[in-house]
């Protein structure tokens, strides 16, 4: 089966995540050649590349001009022409937008993975709308109730495949990585790695370890790069609120990092305080796997990976209660290595490589054999 990948490839977040991740793990299911089109270079395009990946650009689109998109559309026309794909997956409404109506042009299969939940009334949700695909694939629950708000077309939960990463020998990563951030290595770090998003909590996890100043022996590691003009602004807001809080040299701004594996196996806790809902959550399944316990908030699909064996859900927006958890968690390792001891084997369960993209390929077959019959 030779299936097309459709994406922007200008940031890099979850779902830049998965498209490398079926990159990488091609050979558990050999019958599927991944390829992947992408309209700008970027961080994506170069790790698909370094795997051996397809790289097909269409070129740089702006909605705003629509001589861009007209382009665009045209290579992909021609790329569908020569490659003979047997589907094509659009990842997000953005290019369900642009390129659908040239995957149903060629008479190809199409798919939508649904990446976020949908409300129907943004207008890049109404122009997807115009397309319906013959399957919907949603990365969890929470996202796939939505789905009906866009399209009627069949859905299917899919958790994404998420691997548990080799760094080696783990005790001499952890002290390296430590010294590196000029960490003591019996200090309890507590890691965020996400987007510098509003929405991903950062505000409330420093308001929470404002309350623990007290306590001695903690430091905070916030992962996560500047991508956009008003993200760089948060992170000025974000240093500016440690300094006021007096934390300011316990938290380490980390910036955008392709080492994530080893930060998460140098650190204690994992935090992630959403005042927004998760789509899925590949940093909590990521951390699971990294043996580390998870706080986050009861909202979206965190409800859905993190449970009391691995982890401390608490309510949006309750700053007390996010600082009591973490506090109780920093001064209790036996409660630290209970809920780490269980992570392994829920990541595992939940999204195992090998059993997720089998399940891919079975959804995907019997789209494209549908497609045949009809």
């Amino acid at each position: 089966m030779k299936l097309l990948h459709v994406y922007a490839g200008n940031l890099f977040g979850g779902i830049e995540t998965l498209l490398v991740t079926l990159a990488k793990e091609h050979s558990l299911c050999m019958q599927m050649q991944h390829h992947f089109a992408l309209c700008f270079e970027g961080r994506l395009a170069t790790e698909l590349r370094s795997l051996g990946a397809e790289v097909h650009l269409l070129g740089n689109v702006r909605v705003s001009r629509p001589w861009t998109v007209w382009r665009a559309r045209l290579q992909l026309q021609e790329l569908l022409r020569q490659e003979r794909f047997d589907v094509v997956i659009c990842h997000s409404c953005w290019p369900q937008a642009i390129f659908g109506s040239v995957v149903r042009a060629n008479h190809l299969p199409l798919v939508f993975w649904c990446h976020d939940v949908l409300n129907g009334r943004h207008f890049l949700e109404r122009w997807a709308k115009l397309v319906s695909p013959d399957l919907v694939i949603a990365n969890s629950r929470y996202t796939q109730a939505a789905v009906p708000k866009l399209y009627q077309s069949y859905s299917e939960t899919l958790y994404l495949p998420v691997a548990c990463a080799d760094i080696g020998d783990g005790a001499s990563i952890r002290h390296a990585v430590r010294n590196e951030l000029n960490t003591p290595d019996d200090a309890i770090a507590i890691i965020q790695v996400s987007r510098l998003e509003r929405w991903k909590g950062q505000t409330l996890l420093l308001s929470a370890l404002g309350q623990l100043r007290d306590i001695p022996n903690w430091v905070c590691w916030l992962a996560g790069g500047v991508q956009r003009p008003h993200e760089a602004e948060y992170l000025q807001e974000l240093e500016a609120q440690a300094q006021s809080l007096g934390i300011a040299e316990r938290v380490r701004f980390l910036g955008q990092r392709a080492d994530v594996p080893r930060l998460l196996a140098a650190a204690d806790i994992h935090c992630q305080p959403n005042t927004g809902a998760e789509p899925f959550g590949i940093a909590f399944v990521e951390a699971l796997y990294a043996g580390l316990p998870i706080v986050t908030t009861a909202i979206g699909a965190a409800v859905e990976i993190v449970d009391d064996s691995c982890g401390r859900l608490v309510a949006p927006n309750d700053i007390d209660a996010l600082s009591q958890v973490l506090g109780s968690l920093i001064a209790n390792p036996a409660e630290r290595a209970s809920l780490a001891a269980k992570g392994k084997l829920r990541a595992d369960y939940l999204c195992n490589p090998q059993k997720q993209i089998t399940q891919l390929y079975n959804l995907l077959s019997q789209v494209v054999e549908h497609e045949a019959v009809a």
